[in-house]
Formats: structure tokens, C-alpha cells, sequence
């Protein structure tokens, strides 16, 4: 099975860039979009022609701003769980593919002035305790925007970055108290050494250079490791300022 996930930064957007072309050459059996920017009303009026995929939306109550969406080829069979009554920013969903459940994510950002920072660690807090429930029934495939680079490696100018937004040490220690309850980051797991990043600011043209963060992720409960055979960063895709990524599960 193949699976991918994008930060796509708003489906109008990514669609006006050419999402569907990709979709069509791409051809995941599901794909995991965060940031979709957009309320169930304005997606009523839209055409969005996603041929031979099943649609799973997650809006946010605020009229285009963050939430989440899953597209699932038809034929595969999948339960949508029930969406969580404090997840009032479309953040969170949670799929049933089989063996696994799934779980697409666009984590809060902490803001430049940290503002959001305490809020951000408390809200992955109960989303942990949320995840390890769901663990009890089905090994996860945990991906999404987590918005933390985890170490030095996954951002190209780490020492100027030391407290900032998705930088910070608590969220880094978030990242490691998450791992610590037996779940693996796949691409770094698979790649230990390899420098590969899934988003560049749009700033001092960080892409071109890449000057980038890798702070999108696939992580898996560890006894589930074994049966992915690749995790992978398509950092040559265009259309958000974030890449999409990917890996291959048994």
C-alpha cells in the first residue's frame, strides 16, 4: 500500500497548481492532506474532481483556516471514525484501513511569537492519550504537519533557529516523550543520516536554496516498523511550500 501526505496549503490553491495531475500521475492508494483551508459550505459550491477516490473532510469551524482531508482510491475498504468533539480546528482524523488505523494530523503551530507554544503542548498531550487508546485495538500510521523539526539534521540552520517556532525545546521534547511511548519516525529510521526536507519558507527564495525544515512526518507504532519498505520526501513536487511524502506499508 501505498500512502502519501501533503501539507497542500489550501486545496483551491494546490488545485490551481496542478494537484490533480499530480494525483493522477502519483496514484496513492490514500493520500492525507492537512491545511485544506476551506468550510463544508464553500466545498459544497466546488467541482473538485477527484476521480476514483473516496472523500473524507474535516473542516474547521473557522471559514478557511486549517483542517484536514483524506482521499482513498475506490475499492479499498475503510471506516472513517468518529471525529473527536475537541477538535474544533479540523485537525484530527482517524481512518480504519484493515490491519492499522490511520491517523492524518496538522498539529498547531506555535506562532513566531510563541504565543500559541503551552496551548500547542497541552493539545499534543491529549492527543497522545487519544493515540495510545486507539493503539490498544490497531497498530498506527501516524503522519501529518507535526510543525517540529526533531533534530539538528531535519533543519539546515538549526544553531540561529534554537527557540523558535517549531524549533523550540519543548516541542523537540514533545517529539521525543511521543517516540518514547514505542512509536518510529519512518524516514529517519530508514534514511538515519540523509538531510531531505518537506518545507521552505517563502522567504529569501528558501526553496531554490534549500534552506529548509523537515517538520512533516510518517511515524508508525514500532512493532509495525518491519512492514514499511520505504519512507520517502518528494521534495521536487511543487504546489505548497510544503513536499509531499510518503511510504510503502505491507
Amino acid at each position: 500500500m501505498n500512502i502519501l501526505s501533503w501539507n497542500i496549503n489550501g486545496i483551491r490553491a494546490a488545485i490551481r497548481k496542478g494537484f490533480i495531475d499530480f494525483l493522477k500521475k502519483a496514484q496513492p492508494d490514500i493520500i492525507c492532506l492537512q491545511e485544506i483551508k476551506i468550510d463544508d459550505a464553500k466545498r459544497a459550491q466546488e467541482d473538485f474532481d477527484f476521480i476514483d477516490y473516496q472523500e473524507f473532510w474535516n473542516s474547521a469551524q473557522r471559514p478557511g483556516y486549517s483542517g484536514t482531508a483524506i482521499l482513498v482510491k475506490n475499492g479499498i475498504k475503510v471506516e472513517y471514525l468518529p471525529k473527536l468533539k475537541w477538535d474544533n480546528e479540523g485537525r484530527i482524523q482517524a481512518l480504519d484501513i484493515g490491519k492499522y488505523y490511520l491517523i492524518n494530523i496538522y498539529f498547531p503551530n506555535s506562532k513566531d511569537d510563541l504565543s500559541r507554544l503551552e496551548e500547542k503542548i497541552k493539545w499534543n498531550d491529549k492527543l497522545l492519550i487519544y493515540m495510545k487508546k486507539l493503539e490498544k485495538k490497531k497498530p498506527l500510521i501516524i503522519t501529518g504537519d507535526y510543525n517540529v523539526a526533531h533534530n539538528e539534521i531535519d533543519l539546515a540552520r538549526p544553531k540561529p533557529n534554537v527557540g523558535n517556532a517549531g524549533f523550540t525545546s519543548e516541542e523537540r521534547a514533545w517529539f521525543n516523550r511521543f517516540l518514547s511511548k514505542n512509536f518510529k519516525d519512518t524516514f529517519r529510521e530508514l534514511h538515519p543520516k540523509k538531510i531531505q526536507y518537506s518545507w521552505w519558507s517563502y522567504r529569501a527564495n528558501a526553496r531554490a536554496n534549500n534552506v529548509g525544515w523537515r517538520i512533516d512526518y510518517f511515524c508508525v507504532s514500532d512493532k509495525i516498523l518491519k512492514n514499511v519498505s520505504k519512507a520517502f520526501i518528494l521534495d521536487t513536487v511543487l504546489g505548497s511550500d510544503h513536499a509531499p511524502l510518503g511510504i510503502e506499508i505491507k
